[in-house]
């Protein structure tokens, strides 16, 4: 070996060492909202205003459709944190943890902890439904989480004036239109706990894992009246698909119903109150990543900005959600990662599982072997890229488990085109109802597909797709 070239090979270990030491050290701002479904700006809805939330799309990648793998918030977060789906972790309902099952699962901000990172916990992260039920899973966080715990409809501002005015219907939803701070509700307050923790994290000069939970859109709609005074209630797009979808088993719907056009007043004031939930949310999320561009972090920061589900309200004459339909299941995704280009939007199908492993690649950190997600960064180098040719949401029937294995499981394929569900017996394995939606003909899902002959083909097809990804096991039930 000639000194020259000897030299070469260790200028090349000393220049890729510094490379990868440097990707080692990258933050992470991980920013979790609950409810919110596909409807922002950035997503081509011109009637809410979240100029925060799309200055950030402007800035990394929107994924046009990423799903979630449960849609209620306690299994979706535990999937999302584990990198686990909701079977793995045998969480399907608000009260099971997921140590309960897997004790010794390392969740994402642990890998970062264990890693050297300075793992904090701002907001609602996991799903923290007890006071004292596992004080938000500690063995994630380096510190204690704060304001991680509390019920929505605890939401009220204790400081302030006005009192509900009589135009939200009797006030039944719970719904609040007061002229109070950003602060007097529990997303000002995460916020401004977030930006605090950023600022002594940053003294420190530790690399850090930032998760900041945020409680809106969900309802109550009770946001600050300045956002509520944003938009004119007379000129909010109302949905025209207020029936279930034609030929729909029973069993894909919840059993609250809603008449929207009988409830025409409560409806307006649903979509009032829940676009003003979102405005005042983007503007939580807009102080945050000021504080994050003012403190010079960005440009060795991943953002990620990500809900755990979708939500109805009114269509399909559906208000909530835990439904297998594209509304519940579809969720805003978008990733900010250093050294990728800005602006980029991608139709690649994705799944919420897949930050875990993502998060681990763009930092260099080796994730558990047991991943069940797979990296999205080949997407971010080249936006046409496809990682996956379905994406997976499931539902239980009953919805509320009290920890016990479900009757029926729904589970859900979202292919490039089609949406397919079946209904499956959970001690048999069999389904016993299905479902087939055409998004190029039909992307509301008024009509359930499944008996027309002209479709045989397609869902043989899909069946077998899901078959292969979700075998018809029989499952013990205690």
């Amino acid at each position: 070996m000639t000194p020259f070239f000897g030299f070469f090979l260790t200028l090349s270990f000393i220049i890729t060492a510094s490379v990868a030491s440097t990707v080692e050290k990258q933050n992470v701002l991980f920013i979790a909202v609950d409810d919110l479904r596909v409807e922002l700006g950035c997503y081509g809805d011109a009637h809410v205003l979240s100029p925060n939330i799309d200055r950030l799309a402007e800035q990394g990648t929107l994924f046009e459709r990423a799903y979630c793998q449960q849609t209620v918030c306690n299994p979706s977060r535990a999937s999302v944190l584990t990198g686990l789906r909701p079977d793995t972790l045998r969480v399907w309902d608000l009260v099971t943890h997921f140590r309960q099952n897997r004790p010794d699962t390392v969740t994402l901000p642990q890998l970062f902890k264990q890693s050297g990172y300075h793992a904090q916990c701002v907001g609602k992260i996991f799903h923290n439904w007890r006071q004292d039920d596992f004080k938000g899973d500690p063995d994630s966080w380096s510190v204690p989480s704060v304001l991680h715990y509390n019920s929505h409809a605890n939401d009220k501002p204790q400081v302030g004036s006005g009192e509900v005015p009589p135009n939200l219907a009797s006030g039944r939803l719970g719904h609040e239109c007061r002229d109070v701070s950003d602060e007097a509700y529990f997303d000002g307050r995460v916020a401004k706990t977030a930006i605090e923790a950023m600022r002594s994290i940053h003294e420190k000069g530790d690399p850090f894992f930032l998760a900041v939970g945020f409680w809106k859109p969900h309802t109550p709609f009770n946001a600050p009246k300045k956002y509520w005074d944003l938009y004119d209630p007379e000129t909010i797009p109302l949905p025209s698909h207020l029936s279930p979808p034609a030929g729909v088993p029973e069993i894909a719907l919840t059993k609250d119903r809603f008449d929207g056009e009988k409830e025409a007043t409560l409806l307006r004031e649903m979509h009032h109150g829940h676009l003003a939930a979102i405005s005042y949310l983007d503007a939580q999320v807009g102080k945050v990543l000021d504080e994050l561009d003012s403190l010079g972090l960005r440009e060795n920061t991943v953002v990620v900005f990500w809900s755990d589900h979708g939500l109805h309200l009114g269509e399909h004459g559906l208000t909530r959600k835990t439904t297998a339909f594209e509304l519940d299941a579809g969720v805003p995704l978008i990733i900010d990662a250093p050294g990728h280009p800005n602006g980029q939007r991608t139709n690649s199908l994705v799944e919420l599982l897949d930050l875990y492993p993502t998060l681990a690649d763009l930092c260099g950190l080796k994730a558990p072997d047991e991943l069940e997600g797979v990296s999205l960064v080949p997407v971010l180098d080249d936006p046409a890229a496809m990682v996956k040719d379905v994406a997976i949401t499931q539902t239980p029937r009953p919805n509320y488990l009290r920890g016990k294995p479900p009757e029926i499981m729904g589970y859900s394929i979202r292919t490039d085109r089609y949406r397919y569900n079946e209904w499956r017996d959970w001690k048999s394995g069999e389904a016993q109802a299905r479902e087939l939606y055409d998004h190029e003909s039909d992307p509301l899902e008024t009509e359930n597909l499944i008996y027309r002959d002209r479709y045989a083909d397609t869902i043989s097809d899909l069946a077998e797709r899901m078959r292969e990804r979700l075998p018809r096991t029989k499952h013990e039930v205690p």
